[in-house]
């Protein structure tokens, strides 16, 4: 008997996407290394063979559980970079703020706090997260080149250091919402940041 014939002849009895988002939430509370198998199988409602048998592993699970959250939740964080009706500042501006709003449940980006040590178990989840945070700051440093080449960002800024000083924010804002602050002061920090932006960025170019 094949495979795909005992796949037929047992179907599984819950709905995979459903419990996709269920892992993830599992995910988001306790970060990769702390959601043990137990715990996954249990918010899903699911046995371990079960698991398996969908998912392959742990690390398959979060990675799908991942991308999930990435396309589910992040665009909504990351897509005023992409706005063009406002200058560099306010596309930052509002993505800070979207970002304070969203972490403001006290779980703060998966992205983020997924996996903060590197361990020899969490290895190749830790890059991939490292990757991941890196293409955010990526994203900003291109929104601050496009700022140069509308006018409104000086061609004289060091666009590398700025953009990781407000990714630095954006991360900081995650954890500060795990610690326990609320999304009030996390709007305070996204205020703070932004009275840095003239500093940081100097007089628009003519």
């Amino acid at each position: 008997m094949t495979a795909t014939t005992k796949e037929r002849g047992r179907p599984r009895k819950f709905d995979r996407d459903q419990v996709l988002r269920l892992a993830m939430e599992v995910f988001l509370d306790r970060g990769y290394d702390g959601a043990s198998v137990g715990d996954l199988t249990t918010a899903m409602g699911i046995n371990a063979p079960s698991l398996y048998a969908a998912f392959g592993c742990k690390e398959a699970l979060f990675r799908e559980a991942l991308d999930l959250y990435v396309n589910s939740v992040g665009p909504r964080t990351l897509d005023e970079l992409g706005k063009r009706d406002v200058s560099a500042r306010g596309a930052v501006d509002a993505m800070l703020r979207e970002a304070a709003r969203r972490f403001g449940n006290g779980r703060g980006c998966l992205v983020v706090l997924g996996a903060t040590h590197r361990t020899a178990d969490n290895e190749a989840v830790f890059h991939d997260l490292a990757e991941r945070r890196n293409e955010t700051q990526a994203l900003i440093r291109r929104r601050l080149k496009q700022g140069v080449a509308d006018g409104d960002v000086s061609a004289a800024v060091d666009i590398g250091t700025v953009a990781a000083f407000y990714a630095t924010v954006l991360n900081g804002l995650s954890l500060q919402a795990r610690d326990g602050a609320s999304r009030k002061q996390l709007l305070g920090v996204v205020d703070c940041a932004m009275k840095a932006w003239d500093g940081l960025i100097g007089p628009a170019s003519a």
